[in-house]
């Protein structure tokens, strides 16, 4: 039976749940692993995720919308606020809402701190204990009875997204949580961003690896031009980016010596555009200096914030 033939159904249920969390509590890993594709970057940084990015996954009762957000943090710049706001936008629209909790780290404030934001919501809130894999079992049956003392959860799963225990069944109390309803997205529909969108993610992503910890917040990349072409008969897709960093030391960090680095920034992201395109790509880099955009109003608007 197709997903069409279940959303007629009584039992078919479609509709929006997020995933929130301190930052770096493996929200966006979760999705990927969920989707069982890359849909959002990673990084080992706090506050890697920028864009809301909304992920569609089919299942032959069900719609799951995964909606991959920014981590809420401590506002140190413009760009700091909105992200916040754009977090407490989202919330206040999905129907189930996830809160991730590692698996190894002890509960602390920001964790209180969230729940008590989400709290007055109207959706369901699930618990989430994420890199389950990372402690013992005994770790984990101490971390499930902290989250549980934490708030009146509707369910708690612990789950890994890096072995892939239990995300299943985290999918399932998802779904069971949605309200009946037809499918909102049709069969084929993935992503719901703009490609452009998830190009300049996966620059990002790759710019970010290794880099000194003060630069990750400050690297922003603008797709200039997207040009889809064919050449000696396959196509071929002509990308040119700019990365944007606020200083010109940091620039010269983004570039390295001889221009090293940004090669290998160039070789990484590449690939993954190319697996993400489906064709061959010519990526152009450039880095340029756009000092202090991330407390500028007309840079961050320049730069899609």
């Amino acid at each position: 039976m197709s997903n069409a033939d279940a959303a007629a159904t009584e039992e078919y249920r479609a509709g929006f749940t997020c995933f929130v969390g301190r930052p770096n509590a493996g929200k966006s890993t979760l999705t990927n692993a969920i989707i069982g594709e890359k849909v959002a970057i990673t990084s080992q940084r706090p506050q890697t995720t920028r864009h809301v990015v909304r992920s569609v996954l089919h299942r032959p009762n069900s719609q799951v919308i995964l909606v991959d957000t920014p981590g809420l943090h401590r506002p140190r710049t413009l760009l700091g606020e909105r992200l916040n706001d754009l977090v407490r936008q989202t919330w206040s629209e999905v129907d189930v809402i996830g809160v991730c909790l590692p698996a190894d780290q002890k509960i602390g404030p920001g964790d209180r701190f969230i729940t008590n934001e989400i709290a007055e919501l109207k959706g369901t809130i699930v618990a989430v204990v994420t890199k389950a894999d990372l402690v013992s079992p005994d770790q984990l049956i101490e971390q499930l009875n902290a989250v549980n003392k934490l708030y009146d959860f509707a369910d708690i799963v612990p789950v890994s997204a890096k072995t892939g225990k239990n995300v299943e069944t985290l999918v399932d109390v998802l779904s069971g949580h949605l309200p009946e309803s037809p499918q909102l997205y049709p069969d084929d529909m993935v992503r719901e961003d703009p490609e452009r969108v998830m190009v300049s993610e996966l620059v990002r992503e790759a710019a970010l690896e290794g880099v000194k910890d003060e630069l990750p917040h400050s690297i922003a990349v603008v797709i200039e031009d997207m040009e889809h072409e064919v050449s000696e008969g396959n196509p071929r897709t002509r990308i040119y980016a700019e990365i944007y960093v606020e200083r010109m030391s940091q620039k010269g960090i983004v570039i390295g010596k001889g221009g090293a680095r940004l090669k290998r920034v160039g070789t990484k992201a590449r690939k993954q555009i190319a697996e993400l395109l489906g064709t061959r790509v010519y990526l152009d880099l450039h880095v340029r200096v756009a000092k202090e955009w991330q407390r500028d109003p007309k840079l961050l608007q320049r730069l899609g914030f």
